[in-house]
């Protein structure tokens, strides 16, 4: 048998999820996969001392790890899950099941007959039953066990707290749950430090990422996307900062050394994503390796590795090595991963008897060695996430692991070697100039650009980035107005943020959550800190979702024409009867982070007004100073309204024409706001001209910022014509 080289990569990686405006953490999964991933993965090792591994920690997420280690963290759900029963509001309840039940429930949810007792009972009429059905008791066992799901395995069994209360499975006190606060705390202190100490006693190689994670060969050049797949659809203006890639590059390695004492000598490309160009600069900035998939060496060197019956690769004997890329005076060495074995790991093996699939793992690999010959060592990557896939597994996947470790580390003719010791194991390495670009999925771009969505991202990206370059070189020539050196920063730090990769992994068709519209929202925030920090209006397509999902809403179209007293109150039940309505199911208040304060928008027609009404939440808006109302509506030509209120009143009212300030704005259009927000616009002001339908949107802004918008698609289609209650076209 020929000997196998295991060289196994843990990533380990979460976005960016704390809000640029507040410093919320909108999402929770960096601290539950730290309790439930991050710490427990690399500490198992110290049971196979002999088994070593490398493990890559994305510097997005380790930040965000310091400053939960440091207790000074925001974390709405966090907050919540703790938060005393008896003084929880509707609202903190409907968040509640909004967000308990996000897990795998086969796996974490079942083994509390009480979770899903609960989450059984809380489906009735979509939650709403629950909110006013379930009693305190409830809600501090749904409180409790959301949070104890995601704990630590081996603390689930030995832990004296956690074990305690993982036993008792229900009937909870504020005590209970006061301690496993305290417990989740002091797990997330020991998860950097565990990974230092494993680094230490060289069991572990600690590899790192771009530094917000970025899809380095897009940054560089967007074009090159291409060269992969030839009809991708792309931006109509190219994105090149190549001088982003070597930043985010710099800044990785800084962190890394701040933080594990030592500078990286291998990368993880974010989404294995690698060109001449971007490995030429990690070359250039000191990596002395990578990983990516064998699709990317497929295409390289233009041969197959199909798998025959037994999962033997045609070519291993290419696959299973580290191969040298040359890049004109520079060379950086890759690894490439088993496609095949990674994703059965990833993917199968969850659907197995842990210790069934361990052998079955074990068995492939001793299979390639007896199978493929070579006159030196096979060099194996299995490379894959190391924190969503063990949910699926029994025991988190701890029982497979053990087992796996236990089979290698005993097995003489394999040896489990981190990214470095494989390098300096593998006897002469080949090498070939340039590498095919393209990412570890499908070996092309396609997750991250293509899409309409993914453009219309890349399109607002390219856009801020140009403000930004445009307000450094006004910085450069001293020019009156330009930002500060502190704006710049700010304004930069929120830039790098929005070009990772994450935010256009959940844009388009390939991938969906429960979060999506969070991510959205997130992204379009990190941009919108960049107009912000450098003193600028933000555009208003930042205020739109780019996830063209609509809302779940009441649309009625108008049932008759309108007769409108513009005064700002409802000052009759006929006034807005047979108005058309655009009503969508959102609270008020906070979700996840995110606030509504536009509850819903009734519009329609008079002899010679389009009138629209909009109802806000108005313990929100009263919360806001001075907030600024647009509505926009669009025929051949665009209008705007703008509506500016101060102390709940109206302080400025101007309109504008394909952008352009009319001076006499009351001839336009009139306005009032009390309860309500109340506008009439005069149909002579509108240009109808072959149109059969006006477009309709309304959005919200504070502060610069565009803060909400009805519909969240951007607009209303509203049709013309007599039948439609509407004028008829022109």
């Amino acid at each position: 048998m020929n000997r196998i080289h295991l060289v196994l990569l843990w990533h380990m990686h979460q976005p960016q999820y704390r809000d640029p405006e507040t410093g919320r953490y909108v999402l929770p999964w960096t601290r539950l996969h730290a309790l439930k991933d991050y710490y427990g993965m690399v500490e198992m090792l110290r049971e196979f001392p002999n088994f070593h591994a490398t493990f890559n920690v994305v510097p997005a997420l380790g930040i965000q790890l310091e400053e939960y280690a440091g207790g000074n963290f925001n974390e709405p759900w966090f907050s919540l899950a703790f938060k005393n029963a008896d003084e929880l509001t509707r609202e903190d309840k409907s968040e509640i099941l909004s967000r308990a039940f996000q897990l795998n429930h086969e796996r974490l949810m079942s083994r509390w007959p009480r979770f899903v007792e609960l989450y059984e009972w809380s489906r009735a009429a979509g939650g709403a039953q629950a909110v006013v059905a379930f009693t305190p008791r409830d809600w501090r066992d749904l409180q409790l066990l959301s949070q104890l799901a995601w704990m630590e395995e081996s603390w689930l069994q030995k832990d004296e707290i956690v074990s305690r209360l993982a036993a008792k499975g229900k009937d909870y006190t504020e005590k209970d749950k006061a301690a496993l606060k305290e417990k989740q705390q002091e797990l997330l202190r020991l998860v950097l430090p565990a990974y230092r100490q494993a680094a230490s006693r060289s069991q572990i190689e600690i590899s790192t990422t771009p530094f917000y994670h970025p899809i380095l060969p897009l940054i560089c050049d967007s074009d090159i996307a291409r060269v992969a797949n030839p009809a991708t659809p792309l931006p109509r203006r190219a994105f090149r900062h190549p001088e982003d890639a070597r930043e985010h590059l710099q800044l990785a390695r800084q962190y890394h050394e701040k933080t594990f004492g030592a500078k990286p000598a291998g990368l993880w490309p974010s989404e294995g994503s690698v060109s001449d160009q971007a490995l030429s600069t990690a070359a250039q900035e000191g990596f002395e390796w990578f990983g990516t998939d064998e699709g990317v060496l497929s295409r390289t060197l233009n041969v197959g590795f199909f798998r025959d019956s037994n999962g033997i690769p045609a070519n291993a004997d290419r696959l299973c090595k580290p191969w040298r890329i040359q890049l004109g005076d520079r060379a950086i060495t890759g690894f490439f991963r088993d496609h095949h074995l990674s994703d059965l790991i990833g993917f199968v093996y969850s659907r197995m008897d842990p210790k069934v699939a361990a052998a079955d793992l074990h068995s492939r690999l001793r299979a390639l060695g007896e199978k493929a010959f070579g006159n030196q060592p096979l060099t194996l990557s299995l490379f894959l996430d190391g924190e969503n896939a063990w949910e699926y597994f029994p025991g988190n996947g701890r029982e497979f692991l053990r087992e796996f470790y236990r089979r290698v580390e005993s097995d003489p003719d394999i040896r489990a070697l981190t990214g470095s010791e494989a390098i300096a194991a593998a006897g002469e390495i080949p090498t070939t100039t340039g590498i095919f670009p393209a990412s570890w999925i499908n070996a092309n771009f396609d997750v991250w650009i293509g899409h309409s969505e993914d453009i219309a991202a890349w399109e607002l990206l390219w856009d801020a980035r140009e403000a930004y370059a445009r307000a450094v070189e006004a910085r450069k020539k001293g020019r009156s107005g330009a930002p500060t050196e502190t704006a710049l920063k700010e304004a930069h730090e929120s830039l790098l943020a929005a070009e990772g990769s994450d935010w256009c992994w959940w844009f388009g068709p390939e991938h969906s959550t429960a979060n999506d519209a969070e991510f959205d929202a997130l992204y379009r925030k990190h941009l919108t800190g960049v107009y912000l920090a450098l003193g600028h209006v933000a555009p208003e397509e930042l205020a739109k979702p780019i996830k063209r999902r609509p809302e779940h809403a009441v649309q009625l179209a108008p049932t008759g024409f309108l007769r409108v007293k513009v005064d700002g109150r409802d000052t009759s039940y006929f006034e807005w009867l047979g108005a058309g309505l655009y009503s969508p199911e959102r609270r008020g208040g906070s979700m996840h982070g995110r606030v509504f304060y536009l509850h819903e928008l009734r519009y329609g027609f008079e002899d010679d007004r389009f009138c629209v009404r909009i109802d806000t939440f108005a313990a929100l808006i009263g919360e806001l100073e001075d907030p600024e109302f647009r509505i926009t509506l669009s025929g051949a030509d665009e209008l705007t309204i703008v509506v500016k209120l101060n102390r709940g009143r109206i302080q400025e009212f101007a309109v504008e024409k394909e952008r352009v300030c009319l001076l006499n704005p009351k001839t336009v259009a009139e306005a009032a706001f009390e309860r309500i927000l109340e506008v009439a616009i005069q149909r002579n002001q509108l240009n109808l001209k072959g149109q059969n339908k006006v477009r309709l949107g309304v959005a919200l802004w504070h502060g610069g910022l565009p803060v909400d918008v009805l519909p969240a698609e951007g607009f209303l289609d509203v049709q013309l014509g007599e039948e439609n209650f509407a004028w008829p076209p022109e």
